[in-house]
Parts: C-alpha cells; structure tokens; sequence
C-alpha cells in the first residue's frame, strides 16, 4: 500500500495545498484537486487596475495533456509545463546548473516532509490520519519558513 503526495508550493517552497492519493495514481489525476484545495486565496487586484495580474504555474512533463492545460487556464493560472521529448537546454561551460531552480523548490518541499519520520514510511491505516499528519508537517513547515526565516 503505497501513498502519494501530490503538492503545491509557493517560489520559497511553502506548501500551498497538498492532496494524498493512491500511489498508482497518475499525476494528471490529482491536478484539479490540488488546485482547488489551496489553502490562501490569492488577493484580488486593486481597484485602481481592471486586469488581474497573472500567476505563473511550473510544472513538469507528466502533466503535458491539453486536459490539465484547459484546467489550470479555467483557474487563472498561466501554465508553463514542459513538453515531452524536449532535451535539456544547451547551458554555457561556464555557469552549470544541474536542476533547474523551479524543480529544485518542489523537490527541497518533499524532503522537508520526508524529514518528519511519520510521513516517510506510513503506519496510518486511515488516509484521514495521514492526511492530518502531512497537513501538521506544512503547519510546521510554514512556521519554520516564515516566522523564524
């Protein structure tokens, strides 16, 4: 019996909304879910300007459908989601990056969770028991990162 956590992050890492499925589930499954549960709103515009500004969405090529595309535009968001079969990109001798900065943020936000023994190998039997241990770990994880810096 495996678990899956699907999450949302903010560019700090901050976890925004997270949802655990099955872990045979695919990715593309849990999208709409996971963007509707996001936890703060986001502001509205002032009421000097009429456009509403535009929140960027990464993510990754296993959520390159024209389904979850249609779902994340229908939420407001500007998608950015990597084509399949696209290579990585020529980088300079000079300046190597390994991972790209916006993946590095969702990887370093699982490994703050893998961190809380509880969450790394689960015991829990009911997925509500598990789904309140990882909605613990975001509350401290959103105190650490942002009350203490």
């Amino acid at each position: 019996m495996g678990t899956k956590r699907h999450v949302l992050a903010d560019k700090k890492g901050v976890p925004l909304s997270i949802v655990i499925t099955s872990a045979n589930t695919h990715d593309m499954k849990a999208t709409a879910e996971t963007l509707d549960c996001i936890v703060t709103k986001r502001p509205l515009p002032p009421p000097k300007k009429k456009k509403h500004r535009q929140q960027n969405l990464c993510l990754d090529k296993g959520y390159n459908y024209p389904e979850i595309e249609h779902e994340v535009v229908k939420r407001g968001y500007v998608p950015h989601i990597r084509q399949r079969g696209e290579g990585k990109k020529s980088v300079k001798k000079k300046r190597r990056r390994h991972h790209p900065t916006r993946r590095w943020v969702i990887e370093r936000t699982n490994s703050w969770h893998n961190r809380f023994r509880k969450l790394l190998v689960r015991y829990e039997k009911k997925a509500e028991n598990y789904l309140g241990l990882v909605h613990l770990s975001c509350c401290i994880t959103v105190y650490r990162r942002i009350i203490l810096g």
